[in-house]
């Protein structure tokens, strides 16, 4: 598929996604196997949140940290649940005992693997972003249509009722004219990461698999496990770890998908000398028809708009609708409208993400996915937009009949890199 036909349809897509459907969950089919890729961090929180429904168990662990994939092994085990473990992903992809894969891992590793997955006959939990790159994207997107398995991505908010019931005010035109949504992340927690010099890698660490097709460089703690986040290398920064969530509900908010600009201004101004390459402060705007989306970002500090940490708000005429994973409320402008109170989160959005991935695998039905591979493609390919406006220091223009930007220097930015051997999967 074309970007011109995904984008094109984006829109449309990202506003149906959130149709919640009445699922009768189907307790009494066989277990239903899970091998995880990638055990650190949100890869072993998905398989524990998955780990919960009713006949629902896990076969396999792969990682390429031999302490990691030891450690969690011997968790599972006191829990009765005994799995193979295995280094090379492609040989647990191998196993008949598996009917579905979590992929945990870095950024730079989600194609690749999703696409080897659904080649391989398993369905697929991949963690977002989707893509680490507009044309993985893509690729993606394609391997999704041909091989017709069910790959649910990882934007566990859009299966949280509040979010929905949020979206529907907005849709009610109660706002009034809606000129401007902001959204933001602003990270207190995330401090200054220290220079450290290279090093050899840990024991039991297969550094050449973790790298995989990014660049060959000297094993450095820094880019290791968590951290990789701030490194162009393998991934984009808070943009693509918390933009796609909140960015994601700006576009259903106002049902659009191609921007028709956009730019970006920010850096490293809270720790300019540490050593992560992403911008630590950051400012994006996306210009639609008739509204601009703006993107915020900073780390170490927590006072965002609204005074919340995380966030996307609609502002109307009439009113301001702001919502995070908290809840949300509405803020009117004098005399405009009835204020709305806080609207507090009712459930676990992952929980419910996961049971909705099982439930789609067990009744075959894609169609009730709440985070479809297109809806992954979408916001991955405008939070990786914004990126590219950063890196060049240009606003850029996007070219809808096309389907790239304007200009040639962005253009460069629109397909990852392939290092070491690897090639961009084909379909």
């Amino acid at each position: 598929m074309k970007r011109k036909d995904f984008l094109k349809s984006a829109g449309v897509l990202a506003a149906s996604t959130l149709l919640f459907k009445t699922e009768a969950f189907a307790n009494q089919e066989a277990p239903l196997r899970i091998g995880l890729i990638g055990a650190n961090g949100m890869g072993w929180s998905n398989l524990n949140a998955i780990l919960k429904i009713n006949n629902v168990t896990c076969t396999a662990l792969c990682d390429v940290d031999e302490n990691v994939l030891n450690k969690r092994a011997a968790e599972l085990e006191q829990k009765n649940i005994k799995v193979k473990k295995y280094i090379e992903y492609k040989d647990l992809l191998k196993d008949p005992n598996i009917d579905a894969v979590i992929v945990g891992t870095p950024d730079h590793w989600h194609c690749m693997m999703m696409v080897d997955a659904v080649k391989a006959g398993k369905h697929v939990y991949v963690e977002k972003p989707l893509g680490n790159s507009i044309k993985e994207c893509e690729v993606m997107l394609a391997a999704d249509k041909k091989y017709n398995k069910i790959v649910q991505v990882g934007q566990w908010q859009r299966s949280q009722q509040h979010f929905r019931d949020a979206m529907d005010f907005v849709h009610s035109g109660k706002l009034g004219k809606i000129r401007s949504v902001k959204a933001w992340a602003y990270q207190g927690w995330m401090k200054s990461i220290p220079v450290k010099p290279d090093s050899a890698a840990p024991a039991g660490v297969h550094y050449d698999k973790w790298l995989g097709p990014a660049t060959k460089r000297p094993f450095n703690p820094n880019r290791f496990h968590f951290d990789f986040r701030w490194f162009w290398d393998y991934a984009g920064g808070l943009m693509t770890d918390w933009g796609v969530h909140m960015l994601d509900f700006a576009l259903i908010g106002m049902k659009v998908s191609n921007p028709n600009s956009i730019m970006a201004t920010g850096g490293k101004f809270a720790y300019p000398d540490d050593a992560a390459e992403t911008p630590d402060s950051l400012t994006t705007v996306f210009a639609f028809d008739d509204f601009y989306l703006q993107w915020e970002q900073a780390t170490g500090i927590d006072l965002g708009p609204y005074g919340k940490d995380h966030g996307v708000s609609f502002i109307g005429n009439n009113g301001t609708l702001v919502v995070n994973r908290g809840g949300w409320e509405v803020i009117p402008e004098k005399g405009r409208m009835e204020a709305v109170p806080h609207q507090p989160s009712k459930d676990n959005g992952l929980e419910k993400h996961m049971e909705n991935f099982v439930t789609a695998i067990r009744t075959k039905e894609k169609s009730i996915l709440h985070a479809p591979v297109e809806a992954g493609a979408h916001i991955a390919i405008l939070s990786q937009m914004g990126n590219i406006a950063y890196r060049t220091g240009k606003k850029l223009y996007w070219d809808k009949n096309k389907a790239k930007f304007t200009d040639e220097e962005a253009n460069g930015y629109l397909a990852a890199k392939y290092h070491n051997g690897y090639q961009l999967p084909t379909v």
